[in-house]
Order: C-alpha cells, then structure tokens, then sequence
C-alpha cells in the first residue's frame, strides 16, 4: 500500500474511533438529550430492531437507490451496529479482533469452520 493510502486509511480508523467516543459519551446523557442514550434505555430489542430496520434500508438502497442513498443508508447501518453492540456491552474491539482471526482463512474455510463449531 502506498504511504497516500495507508494515510487515508488512518484518517478513516481515526473516524470510526470518534465516531464510537461520541457515542460512549452518548450513551451516558439523558435519553431526552440523546437519540443514543434513548435506543440503549429501550433494551436490547429496540437496538436490534432498529439495526434490522436499517438493514433493510440498505439492501433496498443498493437494489434500487442512488450512490447517494446507499451511502447514507450505510452509515445509519453503522450507527445502528455500533449502539447494538454497545446495548449488548460487546466492544468494537472484540469485533476488530475476530475480524483479525480470519485475515488467515478464506470466506470459504472460514464459514466451513463454524460449521463445526
């Protein structure tokens, strides 16, 4: 990888790092004062819910919509993944991690293994 892209690769880890402080510190305001604070007091349904919501959202965008609503669509995605995680306390990190595990494996190897597991 050139020293431009993995530049702009930091900028975008460095986002998604923001992104994820912004909404710890979120989760900690009152859910009058906060759309996060207000999905995680709702439980873990409602997080669920709403991820698959917007899930939905986006498989619809890619079929149908514009470059513009694909990427909208996805960031709320992302949004909606990330309070899910936090409503089930599993940290961003964790998924980093076994995303990590898998560099080694293909897609093919790797879904053949949970299989067993």
């Amino acid at each position: 990888m050139s020293k431009e892209r993995d530049i702009i690769a930091q900028q975008r880890l460095d986002v998604l790092a923001a992104l994820i402080e912004k909404l710890e510190r979120r989760a900690k305001a009152s859910p009058k004062e906060s759309y996060t604070a207000k999905l995680l007091n709702q439980g873990r349904h409602k997080c669920a819910k709403k991820l698959g919501e917007e899930g939905v959202e986006l498989a619809l965008a890619i079929v149908d919509g514009k470059k513009k609503d694909v990427r909208a669509e996805a960031a709320d995605v992302l949004y909606h993944f990330l309070v899910a995680l936090m409503a089930r306390k599993v940290p961003f990190s964790d998924i980093m991690e076994e995303l990590e595990k898998r560099f080694a494996l293909s897609g093919l190897e790797e879904k053949a293994r949970r299989k067993v597991d």
